[in-house]
């Protein structure tokens, strides 16, 4: 079993991070979605085997790449920000973007939403904001792979 954080869009929030700490220190995985690249600075010298990221839209000039695959267990993970896929009108293109690199679950963010969808059998997650989120307050996702089972959790005030 694999546990994993993911979060996305902190925008600066240092602050949700540190206090996120200790959940990332105790699961296997952490999972930054862009939007805030370099305020993972600190857990990426903490933890540099546990943690993925991606660069979002507001990410200026950063050296990361814009999406990734992430291999766990027995399931595939396409991992964005999200706006090179028109996220915010539709989750279509993301969903066949995920399925063609044969991947089960996509993770995104850019929309501050926190979601989960599934679309032609690919599982969307999108665990919301830590800094600007729809709701009350910021969210992320609590996601356990176990062989080839996904259960995405959203935690937080933005939860709908």
């Amino acid at each position: 079993m694999t546990k994993i954080i993911v979060v996305s869009d902190s925008h600066g929030n240092l602050k949700n991070i540190e206090k996120l700490q200790p959940l990332i220190a105790e699961n296997d995985l952490f999972v930054h979605l862009g939007d805030g690249a370099g305020d993972i600075r600190a857990v990426s010298h903490a933890y540099p085997d546990k943690v993925y990221q991606c660069a979002g839209n507001c990410d200026f000039f950063s050296p990361l790449p814009s999406e990734g695959v992430l291999e766990v267990e027995r399931v595939r993970i396409f991992f964005c920000h999200g706006h090179k896929f028109r996220v915010k009108s539709t989750l279509c293109e993301l969903a066949l973007e995920a399925k063609r690199r044969d991947c089960d679950v996509a993770l995104y963010g850019h929309t501050h939403n926190a979601k989960i969808t599934e679309i032609n059998g690919v599982t969307l997650i999108n665990p919301g904001s830590l800094r600007y989120p729809l709701g009350e307050g910021g969210s992320y996702c609590y996601l356990v792979i176990h062989g080839e089972k996904v259960t995405p959790v959203l935690v937080g005030e933005s939860v709908r």
